[in-house]
């Protein structure tokens, strides 16, 4: 029996699949191929419930945590609307192709018609071809504003914080 629930992140059953989760993305190539900090798998769940603005998307198989989206509400200028912004999306080895994206993306989808965003938004690597053919057969496209100007990219600066 599959599941999807939008997570309550004080309940210990949802705190401890949105850590289990998130280390084996994070494990696993496409997540950097390096576990989570023992800060991170000690604070995720806390650090997200206290952000209203982050909706949390779990999977469950059997009861068993099998998938994994993390969302935070943003901004567009253009649209002067609020956006959701998919910034996690995992589904443990063993789930893949049983269609789980397909049902935590639509309950995104929900959280953000319910929110009155104007858009989805996420990343994807250049080398994830199957999420790419995940997030392309649920609507998503690369950005651009004009062709001849080609599609947005992503970056980032990491900052120096002193370790935890």
């Amino acid at each position: 029996m599959i599941e999807v629930v939008n997570a309550d992140l004080p309940t210990p059953h949802h705190a401890n699949a949105v850590v289990q989760l998130m280390n084996q993305y994070a494990l696993d190539p496409m997540g950097g191929g390096k576990g989570l900090s023992e800060y991170v798998k000690a604070n995720l769940p806390a650090e997200l419930a206290k952000r209203r603005t982050a909706h949390v998307i779990l999977a469950f198989v059997d009861a068993e945590p099998a998938g994994l989206i993390i969302c935070l509400e943003g901004f567009s200028t253009f649209a002067c609307k609020p956006l959701l912004n998919i910034h996690d999306v995992i589904v443990a080895q063993p789930h893949r192709g049983n269609g789980l994206s397909k049902l935590m993306l639509q309950e995104a989808e929900a959280i953000a018609l319910d929110l009155g965003c104007c858009k989805l938004t996420l990343e994807v690597l250049e080398g994830n071809h199957i999420a790419q053919q995940a997030y392309e057969a649920f609507g998503f496209s690369g950005y651009e504003l004009d062709p001849q100007m080609g599609k947005a990219l992503f970056w980032e600066k990491k900052l120096c914080t002193p370790p935890v």
